[in-house]
């Protein structure tokens, strides 16, 4: 039976020190001067050279930021972007994190029922199952938006179970709109958001999702800047690892982020995206590092790691 994936992950945060999560979420408008502007990669225009400019940059974040984190978290859209080739690149982008000894999170955000959903699973959470692709892995854990339901939610957790592999399910979202549905009160007083964390706590604990260190494969991704709905999310789904973006560019602050965290400081990893992989962006980063990009992104990780020790202590 493989291992459950909570404690794949809770060992890999306390060998790393840190819940910190870095999200990879490529533009191509924002790639650093050395590999836009290399011959072969200086075309926006052609798919191929924009993807292949793409690829090599998160390459470089993914080796540069490994040292420090536990896992990345891979956004499948700026991938699908660039069509075929894309998907292509972004699963080589897996392989090559999870050769770094980081635990991928596949930001896929997938959701559907019945045969779709089964598909979905197979496609995005799945290792390959074809004899001509026996080296294709799926990521660690995938996004998954709950609000189809149960059976929108069922061929991700029977993966999960069989593989030992995670989900993350989208309960309260950091975009600016996530209130107009998800705030919403239902019918017996709840917020709808508290409605999905309550199926993901049931989700949590179905037969063969807990691990050995108490928490499930079943996690959720939340994000509020209200301490007390934080603290209510924390208390409705007590056995989820919550994955928490928003961070740095969202304007998330870690005193924000604590009340995810159990008082153990378990529980939550908390993800960073464009304040540490455009870092070489910022005044404060080019007046230590000038164009040495990857010194950037390095010292902004490390920056991030250091802030959220100032609120969350690991083991």
């Amino acid at each position: 039976m493989p291992e459950n994936f909570a404690d794949r992950l809770l060992r890999a945060i306390a060998d790393k020190k840190t819940p910190a999560v870095i999200a990879i979420d490529p533009v191509y408008s924002r790639l650093p001067a050395e590999i836009a502007e290399h011959k072969d990669l200086n075309d926006e225009t052609d798919s191929e050279a924009a993807l292949d400019a793409v690829l090599e940059y998160c390459r470089h974040v993914i080796h540069v930021v490994a040292p420090y984190v536990p896992a990345v978290k891979l956004n499948s859209a700026f991938f699908e972007r660039y069509y075929s080739e894309g998907i292509e690149g972004y699963y080589e982008l897996i392989q090559e994190a999870t050769e770094a000894g980081l635990m991928v999170i596949g930001d896929v955000k997938r959701g559907d029922v019945g045969h779709s959903a089964e598909a979905y699973a197979r496609a995005h959470l799945a290792d390959s199952d074809f004899v001509n692709l026996p080296d294709q892995i799926a990521p660690d854990a995938v996004t998954v938006s709950g609000y189809f339901g149960s059976d929108g939610v069922q061929p991700f957790l029977a993966l999960a179970r069989s593989a030992g592999k995670g989900v993350f399910v989208l309960v309260r979202t950091s975009n600016e709109s996530a209130g107009e549905l998800q705030d919403v009160f239902a019918s017996d007083g709840r917020r709808m958001y508290e409605v999905m964390g309550g199926l993901v706590a049931n989700w949590a604990t179905e037969s063969g999702m807990m691990g050995a260190r108490g928490y499930s494969a079943v996690g959720a991704v939340v994000s509020s800047k209200d301490a007390e709905a934080a603290r209510r999310l924390r208390e409705l789904m007590p056995y989820s690892l919550l994955l928490v973006p928003g961070y740095g560019a969202q304007g998330l602050t870690v005193e924000q982020c604590a009340p995810f965290f159990k008082s153990d400081g378990a529980g939550a990893i908390v993800a960073a995206g464009r304040s540490v992989i455009y870092a070489y962006e910022q005044t404060k980063y080019l007046e230590m590092y000038a164009s040495e990009w990857k010194r950037c992104v390095e010292q902004a990780c490390k920056d991030f790691v250091a802030d959220l020790a100032r609120v969350v202590r690991v083991g």
